[in-house]
Parts: structure tokens; C-alpha cells; sequence
């Protein structure tokens, strides 16, 4: 087994109300910063040991199904890489 960290990024699918997203833009927007658009997500760092990166990735996207992203609203990825 090898020692892996898997990054899982969640966010609100498009067309999904984001009211965190929209009070920190308006407050961007008082603050001088023009931008189209702000979306928020929630990352998780998983470290994990499996028997390759796509093991350890397979792990996490399961992780995401079951528990820390709602399929319905939310679109999330996946990125593994080797611990050190």
C-alpha cells in the first residue's frame, strides 16, 4: 500500500442558488473588485492509503457520492496524488 492524498472539491452545480457566494461578491463589488461572477466550494484533503492512484481515487469519488457532496446540487472532482 502506498500513502496517497486525495483532494475532493464540491461546489453547487450551475443555476443552483449560491447565497454565500452572493453576499461575498456584493461585498467584492463595494470593495472596488468587478468580476462576472463568484461561486463557493468546499475542499477536502483526504489522506488515504491504497494500492494505486486510481484505487485511491476511486476511494474518494465514493467518499464524495456517499457523503460529502449532495449529486443533486452539487458537481465535484477528484484530484490524487503520491504522499511524500
Amino acid at each position: 500500500m502506498t500513502a496517497y492524498t486525495a483532494t475532493v472539491t464540491v461546489r453547487l452545480k450551475r443555476g443552483v442558488l449560491d447565497p454565500e457566494a452572493e453576499t461575498t461578491k456584493r461585498a467584492l463589488d463595494r470593495l472596488g473588485f468587478e468580476l462576472d461572477a463568484l461561486r463557493s466550494t468546499d475542499r477536502y484533503e483526504i489522506d488515504l492509503d491504497a494500492a494505486d492512484a486510481d484505487d485511491a481515487a476511486e476511494r474518494a469519488g465514493e467518499m464524495a457520492e456517499r457523503l460529502l457532496a449532495n449529486p443533486t446540487i452539487h458537481d465535484y472532482d477528484v484530484e490524487v496524488e503520491q504522499a511524500e
